[in-house]
């Protein structure tokens, strides 16, 4: 991933917090077929490892665990909140009009290799977790125990699990630090009179950004 300093977040818990916040990554890997890369749902072990341990489980019939079972490296990008930036917030537009359009995103990349586990009673575990944070926050949350134990085997049997150990993770925020304060301020500001959830999630970094 191209890191110019100014944009790399190098905090550990910065980085698990966007994983925690933003769990579905990109699963890449490499094999017979050539890339492939398949949207996966992950749950972070921030204490199973230095770095931190991905958990997930993929399809039987997903032909990339078998890859992985052969050739394990293996790398995972998480995006987080992302916004087009349009040069009309710039104060700097009203003093030159030397601007131009960007786009303002946060993303974690995490490489490792990746572990195929067809143990059954470890994707027990890891069904279980992975709906327990999903669900914790509703007021009736769905539990796998609400689903009849034969259905819930047979379903295991069309998984396959995977743990990636972390062996190198990167940030990158990419969220105006190169512009002036006054240009910051008129990005948040301009963000969130778009008034919808992302708009809004990418002005807070960017006040927050400013203020490191």
């Amino acid at each position: 991933m191209y890191e110019p300093p100014l944009h790399r977040e190098e905090e550990l818990e910065r980085q698990h917090a966007l994983i925690r916040a933003r769990p579905l990554g990109l699963l890449v890997s490499h094999g017979p077929q050539g890339l492939l890369a398949n949207a996966v749902p992950f749950l972070l072990d921030s204490a199973a490892s230095k770095l931190g341990t991905l958990i997930a489980h993929l399809a039987r019939a997903n032909p990339q665990w078998r890859d992985l079972a052969a050739s394990p490296e293996a790398l995972v990008v998480f995006q987080g909140a992302d916004h087009y930036v349009s040069p009309s917030w710039y104060a700097t537009k009203q003093e030159t009009h030397k601007v131009v359009p960007t786009w303002n995103y946060v993303m974690v990349q995490a490489r490792g290799q990746a572990r195929v586990i067809e143990d059954d009673a470890w994707l027990e575990r890891q069904i279980a977790a992975l709906t327990d944070r999903q669900e914790a926050s509703r007021p009736a949350p769905w539990a796998v125990g609400d689903a009849p134990a034969d259905f819930v085997a047979l379903q295991r049997k069309a998984i396959v699990g995977i743990a990636i150990e972390i062996a190198d993770i990167r940030g990158k925020w990419k969220t105006s630090q190169n512009r002036t304060a006054a240009d910051r301020a008129g990005v948040a500001e301009g963000l969130e009179a778009l008034g919808d959830g992302e708009a809004a999630a990418m002005a807070a970094i960017v006040r927050e950004t400013g203020r490191r």
